[in-house]
């Protein structure tokens, strides 16, 4: 199955927001350019591209000021490794 890289989704995002650069160990809500529109105009754009991914808001849903892109990335890859059965 097909799964973006950390720095793959850091790029969408970036390209989402206009942000200069995403360090994907920021935290999300400490990156000055990039808002909740942009995380999720990222997450539709995700679902879109990744439709066998079984991602939606719940990625966001608990998130603080240590919340950063590896910390959703690693919830993809938890999404993933789930059996089917259970998506």
């Amino acid at each position: 199955m097909e799964l973006p890289t950390v720095e793959e989704l850091a790029d969408q995002l970036q390209d989402v927001s206009g942000a200069e650069s995403i360090d994907v160990d920021a935290p999300l809500q400490k990156i000055s350019d990039v808002d909740s529109l942009d995380l999720m105009e990222w997450l539709y754009n995700f679902q879109s591209e990744y439709p066998h991914i079984p991602a939606d808001e719940s990625l966001f849903s608990d998130m603080d000021d240590t919340t950063t892109l590896r910390t959703v990335h690693g919830r993809i890859v938890a999404l993933v490794a789930q059996p089917a059965a259970q998506n």
